[in-house]
C-alpha cells in the first residue's frame, strides 16, 4: 500500500548539476545543437521518483541568488565555486517550464538556498504528521533526518536509490544523532562549499571527536584534553570553528509555510508538456510521460489528438492514470525505469533461414524488395581478417531474416553467390550502419554492392555532427530502443571473449536482425531530417559515394619498407640517448624524463624556471607542452626535452609501431579512413593514423621515406592543394585586394607582407613573409597577440600591431568575420559552401572563454569545412574517371588537402593532367584552386 501522507522535496540544483557532469564527456545534443544533457537527467530524475513512489504530494526547491545570510557572515562561502555552466544556465528556465505545465510546485525565494527551503518545508509537514523525503544526493541534508523525515539518494551508474533514515547516518557519520551532523560538518569544513572548518581536522579525526565530545561546542569547552599542535590549532581557531558549524547549518525557519493541498501532484498539461519535450527532442520521456499521466486506451489511440484526449480525461471521473499500465497492458518495473524498449517487450518476428527450400523462397522475397537493410555478423572487426558468420536483412519494421554461414570458406562463398543477384542489384537500395565495413567484408567474397546507398551512421553525422553516431546511442534516442549489448552474447572484451561461431544460432539470430530491423527503422527518422536541414545533397551526393571510395582505398592499402624504418629506428634510439644526456647534465642529475612529475620539480623546483609556475589540479607542476613550448626559447634543457618528447612519440608512434601493421595477406599497411569523427567535415586516420605524422622536422618527414610503390614500376603521386583554406576564405570575404593576388599567381604570403609591412614585392625578406605566413593561417583560427608572437620572433606589441595592419589592409576579411559570428548568434551554425552544418551551442554562452571558442568555430568551420568538402568533391570524380578508363592508378591515401596515388609509370602522364584537372575544377570559387603535383620513389620524394 503507497501512504498518502508522504511528501517528497527535490532538490533542484544538485540533481541538475549531477545529470550535466554524469554526461559531460558524451553530452546529449540534439539536432539542433543544443546540449540536452542537463534537462534530461533531471527529468529522468524526477520520472523515477513519481513511478517508483507514486506520491502525492511534490514540490521541487531552488537557490535563487545564493544564501545572502551565510555570505554575510563569511565573506568567502562558496566563493571558490567555478560558474555555473552555461548550459546548466539555459537549462533551468526550460525545466521549470516544464514543472509549470505538469502543475508541479516550484520553490524558490530570493538568497535563500534549496537546502533552507526544503529544511522549513520538512520540519513544518513533519509537525503535521507527514513522512518527508528529500530528494537529492548532497550529504548536507543527513543533519535533517528524524523518524519522519528522509534522505532519498537517486539511483545513479547503475546503483539503486538509497533512502537514509537515522540508522543509515548513524553507521555513515559514527554520530549518535543526525544533528551532530551539523558538528561533524563544521568541524572537517567542506571545500565545495568553501567552508574552512578546523584546521588539521578530517574524516577521522571528526568522528573521534564527536565520540569524545558529542559536539563543536563541548570540544572547544574542553581543549585542556588535547595534545601538542591539534589543541594549539583548535584553541587557535575556535572561532573559525563556531562559524564553520554556523555554515554548514540548514535553516528551519524560512519565509516559507507548508499546506498539504499546495503541494498535490495533479493532473498536468499533458499537450504543453509533450510540445515541450518535442522541441527538445525527447522521445523516450515523452513516452514515458504519456504512460504515467494517461490511460492505457490513450496511449494506444495514437488518431486521437492530444486536444481530444485531454476533453476525454475532463468529461470523465477527473481521475487520471498516473500509475497505470503501459500501452501493453503491463506496468514497467520501477527497476527498469529507463523507459527504453526492448527485444523482450517488443513485438518482433525474426527468423533464421537454414534450409534450401526456406534460401529458394527467402532469395525470392529479398530480390522482389526496393528497400532492405543488412547487417553482417563476422569473425572479426578488422575488415581483411573477418570471415562471415551470417548475414540479416529487414525490409519491414519489427521482421527480419538471418542466414547463417558455414566455417568452411568454399562452403561460405558458394551460399554467398546465391545473394550476389540482391547486392549486385543496382535497383534495390541497401541500408546499413556503417556501410562500409560490410561493403568491404562482402568485397572479401568477391561481392560489389551496387545500386543506392543509405547509412544511417552518415546521415546522423550530417544532422548532428557534435553527437555520437553509435546505433545504440541512436537507438535510443530515436526510438525509444535499448538495443542488446553484444556482450551479452559473447562476453567482454579480453581473452575469455568468444567468437560469434560460438554462440547459438537463436541467440545470434535475434541480435543480428534486432540490428538490421533498428537500422531500418533508424532510416525512416533521418531521411526526414536531412530534408529539414537541406541535406539531402550533401549525403546523397558527397557523403554516401565517398564512402565507395574510401572502401577502396582501405582495401588497397599502402606499401611499407620495412627495413627503411628499421634503419630509422636505430638512429632515432641514438638521438633520444643523446638527448637524455644533454638534459641531466643541464640538470646535474639523472631523472625519467617521461614522468611529468619527476620533469616538474627539476624545471620549476630546482632549476626555478618560472617565477609562478603554473599547476595542475593535483597540485603538480603542469609540464604540458603549451606551457614547456613558452620557455623553450630561453632555456636550452626545455628545448632538448620537448625534441626527446618528439623523437620518443615519433619512435613509439610509428617507427616502431607501423612495421607490426603490415598485413601478412597484403603485406601492406590498411588505414581506415573514418567519415564521421571531425564535426568540420575532415576525414581522420585511424589504425593506423597516417595524417598525423609530423612533416616540420626531419625526422619526421624521414618516415615518409618508408612509403613507397607497389614494385619497380609503378611511381607515387602525390597532388596537394595549395594554400586551398586562403583561397576559401578570399572568395567568402570577398576581399578584392587577397582575390587579386591569387588569380595573379602572386605569392600571397609576401604579397601579404608587403602591404603589411609597406614594402615593394621585391623587397620582402624571408622574415617578413614568414611572419606574414604565420598571421595569413592564423586569422583563420583567431589568433591573438599573444599566440602569434609565441609563433614569431616578434614581441607582444609588435604581433598586436601586425594582427590591426593586417585588417587594415583587408577589411572585408574582417567584416565576414563578423558576418559569420552574427549568423551563428542568430541560427545556431554556420554551414560550408556545400551546405554542411557546424552547430556553435555556445556562441551565445556568457562565459567569455566558452563564447570565445565558438565565435573562433564560427569563422574556421566553413573555412575547414569547405576544404574538406571540396577535395571530397575531388576524390569521388578521380575514382569514378580511373574505374570507367579502366586506369590501373589506384588512389592510397587522403592527408588533409593532399591525395597519394600508386602509378604504373606507363600511366603518369595521364594521369598528371587528369588529377590536376579534377582537384582544381573540383569547385567554383572567384579565386583558382591551385594544385601542386610531385612524384617520386617514396612519399617524401613525391611531396
Amino acid at each position: 500500500m503507497v501512504k498518502e501522507n508522504r511528501l517528497f522535496l527535490l532538490d533542484a540544483y544538485a540533481l541538475i548539476f549531477r545529470a550535466y557532469y554524469a554526461l559531460i564527456k558524451n553530452p546529449r545534443v540534439n539536432s539542433k545543437g543544443q546540449d540536452t544533457s542537463a534537462i534530461m537527467g533531471f527529468m529522468n530524475s524526477l520520472f523515477d521518483v513519481i513511478k517508483r513512489e507514486k506520491p502525492n504530494l511534490l514540490a521541487v526547491c531552488f537557490d535563487k541568488g545564493g544564501s545572502h545570510a551565510r555570505t554575510e557572515m563569511y565573506e568567502e562561502y562558496k566563493a571558490n565555486r567555478d560558474e555555473t555552466p552555461q548550459v546548466i544556465r539555459d537549462s533551468v528556465p526550460v525545466i521549470q517550464q516544464i514543472l509549470e505545465a505538469m502543475e508541479i510546485p516550484v520553490m524558490q525565494i530570493e538568497g535563500m538556498e534549496a537546502d533552507d527551503i526544503i529544511g522549513t518545508l520538512a520540519k513544518q509537514a513533519e509537525k503535521e504528521g507527514f513522512e518527508v523525503y528529500m530528494v537529492t544526493p548532497d550529504k548536507d541534508f543527513a543533519q535533517l533526518v528524524s523518524e519522519n523525515i528522509f534522505m532519498y539518494k537517486p539511483s545513479r551508474m547503475g546503483n539503486g536509490i538509497e533512502k537514509w533514515g537515522i540508522p543509515e547516518v548513524q553507521k555513515k557519520y559514527g554520530v549518535e544523532r543526525p544533528e551532530q551532523v551539523i558538528d561533524f560538518l563544521g568541524m572537517m569544513g567542506d571545500s565545495s562549499d568553501n567552508i574552512p572548518g578546523l584546521p588539521g581536522v578530517g574524516e577521522k579525526t571528526a568522528k573521534k571527536f564527536l565520540k569524545q565530545f558529542g559536539s563543536m561546542e563541548a570540544l572547544l569547552e574542553n581543549t585542556d584534553q588535547l595534545k601538542g599542535k591539534m589543541k594549539e590549532k583548535i584553541e587557535e581557531n575556535a572561532e573559525l570553528g563556531r562559524l564553520s558549524k554556523k555554515l554548514a547549518t540548514i535553516f528551519t525557519d524560512c519565509e516559507v509555510e507548508f499546506h498539504a493541498e499546495n503541494f498535490k501532484l495533479s493532473q498536468p498539461d499533458v499537450e504543453k508538456v509533450v510540445e515541450i519535450f518535442k522541441d527538445l527532442e525527447f522521445r523516450r520521456l515523452t513516452e514515458q510521460f504519456m504512460k504515467m499521466f494517461n490511460s492505457p486506451e490513450d496511449v494506444t489511440k495514437e488518431s486521437e489528438t492530444l486536444s481530444d484526449k485531454q476533453n476525454k480525461k475532463e468529461a470523465g471521473s477527473g481521475q487520471f492514470s498516473l500509475f497505470g499500465n503501459d500501452a501493453s497492458g503491463e506496468d514497467v518495473e520501477a527497476e527498469n525505469f529507463q523507459g527504453y524498449k526492448i527485444l523482450e517487450n517488443t513485438d518482433h518476428s525474426y527468423q533464421y533461414v537454414n534450409s534450401a527450400m526456406g534460401i529458394k523462397i527467402f532469395l525470392e522475397k529479398l530480390n522482389q524488395q526496393k528497400s532492405v537493410c543488412f547487417d553482417t555478423e563476422t569473425t572479426s572487426l578488422k575488415t581483411l581478417d573477418a570471415h562471415l558468420v551470417g548475414i540479416a536483412f529487414s525490409w519491414e519494421k519489427g521482421k527480419g531474416y538471418y542466414i547463417s554461414f558455414p566455417a568452411n570458406q568454399d562452403e561460405a562463398q558458394e551460399l554467398v553467390n546465391q545473394l550476389k543477384p540482391f547486392f549486385e542489384n543496382e535497383n534495390i537500395e541497401k541500408i546499413g550502419q556503417n556501410l562500409k565495413y560490410d561493403i568491404k567484408v562482402l568485397a572479401n567474397y568477391h561481392i560489389e554492392v551496387k545500386g543506392p546507398l543509405f547509412d544511417t551512421m552518415l546521415a546522423h553525422y550530417i544532422i548532428n555532427p557534435d553527437m555520437r553516431h553509435n546505433m545504440d546511442v541512436l537507438a535510443e534516442t530515436y526510438l525509444n530502443y535499448s538495443p542488446q549489448p553484444i556482450a551479452d552474447l559473447i562476453g567482454k572484451k579480453g581473452k575469455n571473449q568468444k567468437s560469434m561461431r560460438d554462440v547459438e544460432l537463436e541467440k545470434v539470430t535475434e541480435y543480428a536482425v534486432e540490428d538490421a530491423d533498428i537500422t531500418f527503422q533508424l532510416k525512416k527518422y533521418f531521411e526526414e531530417e536531412l530534408k529539414d536541414a537541406s541535406n539531402e545533397h550533401l549525403f546523397g551526393d558527397l557523403e554516401i559515394p565517398l564512402l565507395r571510395v574510401l572502401a577502396d582505398m582501405e582495401l588497397e592499402g599502402i606499401n611499407v619498407d620495412k627495413n627503411i624504418l628499421n634503419d630509422l629506428s636505430e638512429g632515432l634510439t641514438k638521438d633520444i640517448a643523446q638527448l637524455e644526456k644533454e638534459v641531466f647534465e643541464i640538470a646535474g642529475e639523472e631523472f625519467n624524463i617521461g614522468s611529468p612529475k619527476q620533469l616538474g620539480e627539476i624545471l620549476f623546483g630546482k632549476l626555478e624556471i618560472a617565477k609562478k609556475p603554473k599547476k595542475t589540479k593535483s597540485g603538480q607542476y603542469s609540464t604540458a607542452e603549451d606551457v614547456l613550448s613558452y620557455f623553450a626559447k630561453d632555456y636550452p634543457i626545455v628545448d632538448k626535452v620537448l625534441q626527446w618528447r618528439g623523437l620518443s612519440k615519433l619512435k613509439s608512434t610509428y617507427v616502431d609501431a607501423l612495421p607490426k601493421q603490415i598485413h601478412d595477406r597484403t603485406g601492406r599497411v590498411h588505414t581506415e579512413f573514418m567519415q564521421t569523427v571531425a564535426a568540420t567535415g575532415r576525414l581522420s586516420s585511424n589504425n593506423p593514423n597516417l595524417q598525423n605524422i609530423p612533416i616540420r622536422t626531419e625526422r619526421g618527414r624521414e618516415v615518409r621515406k618508408a612509403f613507397v610503390p607497389r614494385d619497380e614500376n609503378h611511381i607515387l603521386l602525390a597532388a596537394d592543394y595549395s594554400q586551398i583554406e586562403l583561397r576559401i576564405i578570399a572568395a567568402l570575404s570577398e576581399e578584392e585586394t587577397m582575390i587579386e593576388a591569387f588569380k595573379n599567381g602572386e605569392d600571397i604570403h609576401a604579397s601579404t607582407a608587403a602591404k603589411v609591412f609597406d614594402v615593394p614585392l621585391n623587397e620582402v625578406t624571408r622574415e617578413q613573409r614568414s611572419n606574414a605566413k604565420t598571421v595569413n593561417f592564423g586569422i583563420i583560427y583567431g589568433v591573438s597577440a599573444f599566440g602569434l608572437s609565441n609563433q614569431t620572433n616578434l614581441s607582444r606589441s609588435e604581433s598586436k600591431e601586425l594582427i590591426e595592419t593586417y585588417y587594415k589592409t583587408y577589411p572585408k576579411l574582417r567584416d565576414y568575420m563578423d558576418e559569420q559570428v552574427e549568423f551563428a548568434r542568430e541560427n545556431g551554425y554556420v554551414k560550408t559552401v556545400l551546405g554542411r552544418r557546424r552547430y556553435l551551442k555556445d556562441i551565445n554562452a556568457r562565459n567569455n572563454v566558452v563564447k570565445s571558442a565558438a565565435e573562433r568555430n564560427a569563422v574556421n568551420a566553413p573555412i575547414q569545412g569547405s576544404a574538406a568538402d571540396i577535395i571530397k568533391v575531388a576524390m569521388i570524380r578521380i575514382h569514378e574517371k580511373l574505374k570507367k578508363q579502366n586506369f590501373k592508378t589506384k588512389m592510397l591515401l587522403q592527408v588533409h588537402d593532399e591525395l597519394i596515388f600508386d602509378v604504373p609509370k606507363e600511366e603518369l602522364d595521364d594521369l598528371q593532367k587528369l588529377i590536376k584537372q579534377e582537384m582544381e575544377n573540383a569547385y567554383e570559387l572567384i579565386v583558382p584552386l591551385k594544385v601542386d603535383i610531385g612524384t617520386g620513389q617514396n612519399w617524401l620524394e613525391a611531396h
